[in-house]
């Protein structure tokens, strides 16, 4: 079968290889610190210094690591496939650009990324941030903040993502648990509008049932070959 639109959705699970902690699996980082203090609005309200901290924290081990062959497998198959290619990321790192990839949309935000809630402007930061660092271009203080969604915030994109779901011919799911929402619910848009959706996973997701095709194993052995059938197919 030829796709000619293809959307992917990646989450935490790609990234693991690369040494990125996930969240919700055993040793995740919500084992290690409350959500409610750190990746909340009102947390962010309450204690500034900590949640800066947080992501200073997370800034530098980001910058450590490196893709990993399910990402530039993923560049790849945008270089190559004949037809359109989406990447749709809940993932806050940006291994998928360093790998080569292009078009992604990051929906829960970008960790070398801070915004002003002051002016509204964003800008790319590999350093530390505190409460007293001043915008770049407004220089008010205390108003930078993390471009990251937090919970009880709006994910971006989502009209693009929408609009692409409705049209894609195959929606592919990489490392998601499928329980943060509104991406869990991304595959019964593709289906409903006719794509064939793949799971590829280390092991099945909470919503595994809506998909019609299954890989289960490490993202950086599964994705290549995935890729390569595709690629394969494509030509």
């Amino acid at each position: 079968m030829r796709f000619q639109r293809l959307v992917i959705l990646t989450g935490a699970g790609i990234s693991a290889e690369s040494g990125i902690p996930t969240f919700r699996d055993p040793g995740g980082l919500w084992e290690r610190y409350s959500l409610e203090e750190v990746a909340t609005p009102e947390g962010f309200r309450r204690n500034p210094r900590l949640v800066h901290e947080f992501y200073n924290a997370r800034r530098r081990d980001l910058l450590r690591v490196r893709p990993n062959p399910a990402h530039r497998a993923l560049a790849e198959l945008e270089r190559r496939f004949p037809g359109e290619v989406l990447l749709v990321t809940q993932n806050v790192d940006d291994l998928h650009e360093r790998a080569g990839s292009k078009r992604v949309l990051h929906i829960h935000g970008e960790l070398l990324k801070v915004r002003c809630e002051a002016c509204g402007g964003i800008f790319r930061e590999e350093g530390e941030v505190f409460p007293e660092t001043p915008c770049p271009a407004c220089g008010k203080t205390g108003g930078l903040r993390p471009h990251v969604v937090w919970f009880g915030e709006e994910p971006f994109y989502l009209p693009e993502v929408y609009e692409a779901l409705l049209s894609c011919d195959l929606f592919v799911a990489i490392g998601t648990s499928g329980t943060v929402w509104p991406a869990a619910g991304f595959v019964e848009v593709a289906r409903r509008a006719g794509a064939h959706c793949v799971e590829i996973n280390l092991k099945p997701a909470e919503n595994a049932h809506l998909f019609q095709e299954h890989r289960y194993g490490p993202a950086s052995r599964e994705v290549p070959k995935w890729v390569e059938e595709i690629l394969r197919e494509g030509r």
